[in-house]
């Protein structure tokens, strides 16, 4: 059925056209009964799935076909286009799929394909446990617990977490929904149904205290115990916690939660002014969203450029300006010194009227658990390859993982929704009997008002930054070199390059 908001783009597909017209690879835009729809010619096949990506919606036509696959240009979800199945996160659910017939030289789309059964039951492996306990229900415990079931795994799966709402969208906390422009609805991952449809189930509200990792026995915060054949530990991370003295100074907030994102939105009620603490991406989304509430916004950080130690100079004085036209107002080079009445105090003893403060000061590896059952531990939960900890059978992904980086092979730990999600796809199918390396390549985005920075690849450090285009035009790319040799890429509205690139950092290192 068509949708009367959807203004169609391109041919009619159940007019049918030429086969010739079809480039190989190159997606052609068109529409099926008002909805878009692309076609992709892969040599003799030629596939029509749904042209809006599950996410967020990005233009899978301006995406880039890899084999039997396309790319979101946004934030770089994969799709079969056979199937029209989500294969890589961000996105989680499939595309719609659509009948293709040839005509002699043309193609004619048909219609819509009824949706396929998920896959089919594999045959039981002595191998493979019976259970699987994930220990957290954020991105990468989600990713874990469907892509189990996707795989065919027939086992118990039980999602353990402290925080009843989970699971959610938790970039948008810092993004359209503490600006209001996303409603509260939109944040879960799925409905409650999906969870019973898939036979998973959710322990929310519910602690998990102590993991005995030989037994792979948890136990409970009311005391019960329960075994597992593996335990898959995503207990993500936690906001650095502010210590400044003073009494009866403006409420301090924290952002990791959905509770946490509500509270802000209800601080925000009645005041007038804000300073956030932390110039890095939560720091400076929250600002943005805060100036969309109409709050004056004042930023505090020790650096001397917001996000300088991640994206470097230039950029960093790139987002600075952005963020000054949008009325923020940087306090960089200082550092809180206590608090009073309504005013935060910095250290070079300037006072900052102040409502409410948001501290986005960084985050340490949640590794408590792990440390009590005598995991190996090194700035984060250490795993190897296969996402395996120090204790065979027990897992670690997403921020709280420390795993080996197959392109610069340093040991890393990255505090990103998409590689969480990646890792938990990939621990699902280590546990599922497919026994790969992780191999993904870190991605993220970050929000600046109309201005989403995309980041392919990982770059603790550089010896030099690599411009090409203008970021006063918001389209360039920068690349940060080590030895000549590009560790990663940022750009502005360069979505098909930032594509390429991840695919080249990735054919570097497949086997």
């Amino acid at each position: 059925m068509s949708d009367p908001s959807v203004i169609p783009t391109g041919p009619d597909l159940t007019a049918g056209l030429s086969i010739e017209s079809l480039e190989e690879g190159v997606p052609l835009l068109g529409h099926v009964e008002g909805m878009p729809v692309m076609l992709v010619r892969r040599g003799s096949d030629v596939f029509a799935i749904g042209a809006t990506c599950t996410h967020y919606g990005g233009p899978l036509a301006e995406g880039l076909v890899v084999g039997q696959t396309v790319r979101c240009p946004w934030h770089h979800a994969c799709f079969d286009l056979c199937t029209g199945r989500a294969l890589r996160a961000p996105a989680l659910n499939a595309v719609a799929t659509y009948e293709v017939v040839r005509r002699q030289d043309s193609v004619v789309v048909l219609g819509p394909r009824e949706t396929r059964a998920a896959a089919p039951a594999r045959p039981p492996r002595a191998d493979v446990p019976s259970s699987v306990a994930i220990i957290g229900a954020g991105a990468a415990g989600n990713s874990a617990a469907e892509e189990l079931r996707h795989l065919g795994f027939e086992g118990t799966i039980t999602l353990f977490d402290a925080d009843e709402s989970a699971p959610y969208d938790r970039p948008n906390l810092s993004k359209d929904y503490l600006a209001g422009t996303a409603r509260e609805e939109w944040l879960p991952l799925h409905p409650r149904s999906h969870y019973k449809e898939l036979a998973l189930e959710l322990a929310l509200g519910r602690r998990v205290v102590e993991l005995d990792a030989a037994a792979k026995q948890l136990t409970l915060d009311d005391g019960t115990t329960r075994r597992f054949g593996a335990v898959v530990l995503a207990t993500g991370a936690d906001p650095v916690r502010l210590t400044i003295p003073g009494a009866d100074g403006p409420p301090t907030h924290y952002l990791r939660n959905l509770a946490d994102s509500r509270r802000i939105i209800a601080a925000t009620e009645g005041a007038r002014r804000a300073v956030v603490l932390g110039a890095g991406f939560i720091g400076l989304e929250v600002a943005a969203s805060l100036r969309a509430r109409g709050l004056d916004v004042h930023v505090v950080a020790p650096g001397t450029r917001p996000s300088e130690r991640v994206l470097g100079a230039e950029l960093g004085d790139f987002i600075r300006t952005l963020h000054e036209a949008h009325g923020v107002v940087f306090h960089l080079g200082q550092t809180a010194r206590g608090v009073e009445p309504r005013h935060l105090v910095l250290q070079n003893g300037e006072r900052l009227e102040a409502d409410l403060l948001v501290a986005g000061i960084g985050v340490g590896p949640a590794v408590s658990l792990a440390e009590r059952a005598e995991l190996r531990i090194d700035r984060g939960i250490v795993v190897d390859r296969y996402l395996e900890t120090s204790a065979k059978g027990i897992f670690a992904v997403g921020d709280v993982a420390r795993w080996p980086d197959p392109r610069s092979g340093a040991s890393v730990r990255v505090e990103h929704w998409v590689l969480a999600q990646r890792q938990g796809q990939a621990v699902a199918r280590i546990i599922a009997g497919d026994k790969r390396p992780f191999m993904d390549i870190p991605f993220f985005w970050s929000q600046h008002y109309d201005v989403s920075i995309n980041y392919v690849g990982h770059a603790a450090r550089w010896d030099s930054i690599e411009i090409d285009g203008s970021l006063q035009r918001r389209d360039c790319s920068v690349r940060y070199r080590a030895g000549g040799r590009m560790l990663a890429m940022a750009s502005l509205f360069r979505d098909r390059e930032s594509l390429e690139v991840e695919l080249a950092m990735e054919q570097e290192v497949a086997p």
